[in-house]
C-alpha cells in the first residue's frame, strides 16, 4: 500500500490525504475512530488526536479506514494514544450499502460464530465478492476485521478485569491461548500480563458481573435516549432506575442482562451473561442501542440550517438516535402496541435466576406467532398483522438485523396486511435505526412540528422534511426530545 500524498489515489481508501493530515497535525479528537494514522517510520498506528509531541512527516504517513488495515500493513497499536480506546466510526452505523451492513455484522460477532461463509450467507453474496468489497472499501478482508476486533476485546478484558487469561481468550473469540498471546503481541507489542500490569485504572467488578466502560463520541446526550427507553419499558424485560437503564438481552448463547449508567464521556455497562462468548455481541448491541458512535457534527448542522430546528439543535448538541438490541423484538413491539407487547412479553424465556426486577426475555418471533391473539387482546386485523410479521421473521422471509438491506426490508414490510408507508417508516426507524426514516404521520411528531412552526399535516411535513435528508430520523427525535416540549 502506498503512503504519503499518493494515498489519495489508492482505491482501497476513500480518504483525502490533505484533510486527514491537517486533522492529525491539529490533533483533532473529532476524527478519532473515523480513520487510523499509520506511521511507517516508527511502525505504529495512532488515533488522529495522538498527543505525541512530534507530528510525523507526510512522506512517512498512510491513512487507513480501519485498524485491521493498519495491522495488515505490519503496524502495531500506539501505546501512548490507545487507538482502540475510542468510539467506532459513525459511518458503519449509518451506511446502508453492503460494506456498512457487513461491518455491523462483524461487530456483532457473526464471523466468530458462523465464519466468513455465514457472514456471506446473511448478506446473500459470495465469499469472493464479500472479500473484494471489504478490501476495496475498508482495506481489510473479513477475517482480519474480526481478528482486530477480538484483539481489542481481549485488551479491554485484560486491563479492566481480573479474569484468567484463558477465560479472556475464550470470551474474545480466540481459538487457542497461543493464538490469543500471538495476536496481542503482534497488535500491541505486549503480552497479556504486561497489558494488565501497565493499566492503572481498573474498573471495579461487581459480584457475578462484568463491568466495562463504553466510550462515547462527544458531545454526548445519553439521557435523551434513556428517557425514550423509559417510556417504552416493559416490566420484567426492562427496568429504569434513578441513574440508568437495565434490560434483558437475548444473545446467541442464552439470555443475559445489562445495566447501563451514563457518564459525561462514556457509559458504565455491567453485563451478566450466560456465556462469556456473548460479550462482544452484547457490547456491540448496547453501543447501537445508545448510538454511542454517532457524530453529531455530521447531522446537527444539516438540521440547524432549518430556522425551525436551529434552537433545538443548539439545545441538544449531543443528540442521539435510540437504536435496538434486537430488531425483531423492536418490530413486534411496535406492531403489538405497548399493552399487548407487555402481555406477549410474559411468554418469553425466563432467566435462569432473576436479576433484580429483570425476570425474562422478550419472546422470539416463533413464540409470538403461536400466541393466541385473543389472549393478547388484539383485534382481528391487528392479530393478523402481528402473526404475519412474526411468521415472516421466524421463517427468515423478512430479515431485520444489523446486516439487513433496508430497502429490501421496506419492500417486504409493504407487502404485509395492514402495514402501509406510515407504519413501515416507524419500523425502519425503530427496528433498523435508519437515520433517514421519518414517520411524518405520527401524532406526537405532528404535534411537536406544529409547536415549532412546522407544517401540521403529514403530507406537508414530509415535503418540508426533504431538506433534512439524509438525517430525518435524527430530526424526528429532535422534535420528540423533552427540550422540544418545554420550549
Amino acid at each position: 500500500m502506498r503512503h504519503g500524498p499518493q494515498a489519495r489515489r489508492d482505491p482501497a481508501m476513500d480518504l483525502d490525504f490533505n484533510r486527514c493530515y491537517q486533522a492529525t497535525r491539529s490533533r483533532d479528537p473529532r476524527f478519532d475512530g473515523r480513520f487510523i494514522v499509520g506511521v511507517h517510520s516508527t511502525g505504529i498506528y495512532c488515533r488522529p488526536s495522538c498527543p505525541s509531541p512530534v507530528c510525523p512527516k507526510p512522506t512517512n504517513v498512510t491513512f487507513y479506514r480501519t485498524a485491521a488495515a493498519a495491522q495488515l500493513a505490519g503496524l502495531r497499536a500506539c501505546k501512548r494514544c490507545r487507538p482502540d480506546a475510542v468510539p467506532g466510526s459513525p459511518e458503519w452505523n449509518t451506511r446502508a450499502d453492503l460494506v456498512g451492513r457487513a461491518m455491523r455484522l462483524i461487530a456483532d460477532g457473526v464471523v466468530d460464530r458462523e465464519g466468513v461463509p455465514g457472514l456471506a450467507r446473511r448478506l446473500a453474496v459470495s465469499i469472493r465478492h464479500l472479500h473484494r468489497l471489504l478490501v476495496e472499501g475498508v482495506g481489510a478482508p473479513p477475517l482480519a476485521l474480526a481478528r482486530s476486533q477480538r484483539a481489542y476485546q481481549a485488551r479491554l478484558l485484560a486491563e479492566t478485569t481480573t479474569m484468567p487469561f484463558s477465560e479472556i481468550a475464550f470470551a474474545a473469540g480466540f481459538a487457542s491461548i497461543r493464538q490469543f498471546n500471538e495476536t496481542l503481541r503482534r497488535v500491541f507489542a505486549a503480552t497479556p500480563s504486561q497489558l494488565r500490569a501497565a493499566h492503572r485504572r481498573g474498573v471495579p467488578q461487581p459480584a457475578g458481573g462484568l463491568a466495562l466502560r463504553l466510550a462515547a463520541r462527544a458531545p454526548h446526550d445519553p439521557h435523551g435516549v434513556l428517557r425514550w427507553l423509559a417510556t417504552q419499558a416493559i416490566p420484567g424485560v426492562e427496568e429504569c432506575t434513578g441513574d440508568g437503564y437495565r434490560r434483558v438481552l437475548r444473545l446467541p448463547g442464552g439470555p443475559g442482562t445489562v445495566t447501563l449508567r451514563p457518564a459525561p464521556d462514556h457509559v458504565h455497562a455491567t453485563f451478566r451473561l450466560a456465556t462469556l462468548a456473548d460479550l462482544g455481541a452484547a457490547v456491540a448491541r448496547c453501543r447501537r442501542l445508545l448510538d454511542l458512535d454517532a457524530d453529531p457534527q455530521t447531522y446537527l448542522p444539516v438540521l440547524a440550517a432549518d430556522p425551525a430546528l436551529a434552537p433545538l439543535a443548539k439545545a441538544v448538541p449531543g443528540l442521539r438516535l435510540p437504536g435496538t438490541v434486537d430488531a425483531a423484538e423492536t418490530a413486534l413491539r411496535a406492531v403489538l402496541g405497548p399493552r399487548a407487547a407487555a402481555r406477549a412479553a410474559a411468554l418469553g424465556e425466563p432467566l435462569p435466576a432473576p436479576d433484580g426486577a429483570l425476570t425474562h426475555a422478550f419472546p422470539d418471533p416463533a413464540t409470538v406467532a403461536a400466541a393466541d391473539p385473543a389472549a393478547l387482546r388484539l383485534s382481528c386485523s391487528r392479530g393478523r398483522t402481528v402473526r404475519e410479521l412474526a411468521n415472516r421473521l421466524a421463517s427468515g422471509e423478512l430479515v431485520l438485523h444489523d446486516g439487513a438491506d433496508r430497502a429490501a426490508a421496506r419492500r417486504a414490510l409493504l407487502t404485509m396486511p395492514d402495514i402501509g408507508p406510515a407504519l413501515a417508516e416507524q419500523l425502519e426507524l425503530r427496528a433498523l435505526a435508519d437515520p433517514d426514516a421519518f414517520p411524518a404521520s405520527d401524532p406526537r411528531l405532528l404535534a411537536a412540528a406544529r409547536r415549532h412552526g412546522l407544517p401540521g399535516n403529514a403530507a406537508d411535513l414530509a415535503r418540508h422534511a426533504r431538506q433534512w435528508r439524509p438525517w430525518r430520523g435524527y430530526a424526528a427525535h429532535l422534535l420528540w426530545h423533552p427540550h422540544a416540549a418545554t420550549r
